[in-house]
């Protein structure tokens, strides 16, 4: 796996690092396995950076939220991961719910935003939240003007004929980020008109991908003209040089809020703990900017945005109810009812 990492990488969180270098509980453990649901050169850029700052090795696998989870309640009697490192709040909190995670209030908690905050509350602080981002679409302008297509601005757009086979979203049962719309839409729409949509949609699906990322870099290589997806997702893209543009839809739309989570019956769990409080420092979560890995509004009040954030002043949201979306069983069948009523359709 390549990672893309600027040469003044890390500078400031190695320096974030730096008390935990200087006691000798930093090194009573000096190796984390973690699960990481971000983008692979955010993933790497923490690694690295965690490395330098305390001399802690990272073992790092990378896995969708819904994989995580899965990986998390297949383990539980023997767990092989410390942390569980971003991805879709939804799962996390699902986790703390089966009690699959370990509760641990940071010293950090008092610098995050509210809702980050919330997010850690609802848990029993369980998890907490590490970032921010809305859902919306990405969508290709060079192949839309090939086709003649318009470029979608809500969700009804996203059902005329013209785009038949031309829309990508993952799968809800792997992807957190197509739970999140799938949950966003129920409470947008009401969930059985919810449902009529996505049977609609299906119709207009060219491919259910396993990864929440994967749609929108198909767009950005050309191989879909539209993507339901997060949209700091597409930034990077467009950084590579990639025709990539986002857009979130004027009906209103849900965010994730990206949580972290240590481990319950983790094998270096003061690892884990050291790791929690830096993860949550405005040094560690300028990372993925630093990487141009993924561009969220990170939950350190004092981290510094880069411009390629997306502007929550201008978005439309809906009140989305994480704590409710975030419950096992209402998750479990929400999902069912996906595979059944509108998976199982042809297209």
């Amino acid at each position: 796996m390549r990672v893309h990492q600027p040469l003044k990488l890390v500078s400031s969180a190695l320096l974030a690092g730096a008390a935990l270098a200087a006691t000798p509980a930093a090194h009573a453990q000096d190796q984390l396995n973690v699960i990481c649901s971000v983008q692979a050169d955010w993933c790497n850029g923490l690694s690295t950076a965690y490395a330098r700052a305390t001399g802690v090795k990272m073992n790092v696998s990378l896995k969708g939220s819904g994989e995580a989870l899965a990986q998390l309640i297949a383990e539980r009697d023997n767990p092989k991961t410390d942390v569980w490192f971003g991805g879709t709040g939804d799962p996390h909190l699902q986790a703390a719910e089966q009690g699959l995670t370990l509760e641990y209030k940071s010293p950090a908690m008092t610098q995050l935003h509210p809702w980050a905050q919330r997010q850690a509350q609802q848990s029993g602080y369980k998890t907490v939240g590490i970032y921010s981002g809305p859902l919306g679409f990405g969508y290709n302008p060079e192949l839309l003007a090939k086709k003649k297509l318009a470029v979608p601005h809500s969700w009804a757009d996203l059902l005329k004929p013209e785009y038949k086979g031309e829309i990508q979203v993952a799968n809800p049962a792997s992807s957190g980020t197509a739970y999140t719309m799938i949950a966003t839409l129920v409470q947008l729409m009401g969930e059985d008109k919810a449902f009529d949509y996505m049977k609609a949609l299906h119709k207009n699906i060219g491919q259910y991908t396993r990864s929440g990322t994967a749609p929108i870099k198909a767009v950005a290589r050309g191989e879909t003209a539209v993507s339901i997806s997060f949209v700091h997702d597409g930034p990077p893209e467009k950084l590579h040089g990639f025709p990539v543009e986002t857009v979130t839809p004027a009906e209103g739309t849900g965010a994730e809020i990206g949580s972290m989570s240590i481990v319950k019956g983790a094998r270096h769990v003061e690892a884990a703990k050291k790791f929690y409080d830096w993860a949550l420092t405005p040094a560690a979560q300028e990372i993925p900017f630093q990487t141009k890995a993924s561009f969220q509004v990170p939950s350190n009040m004092a981290t510094k945005l880069d411009p390629n954030v997306p502007d929550f002043r201008k978005i439309k949201f809906i009140d989305y109810d994480y704590a409710k979306y975030g419950a096992s069983v209402e998750r479990k069948r929400l999902i069912a009812r996906w595979e059944k009523d509108v998976n199982s359709l042809p297209r």
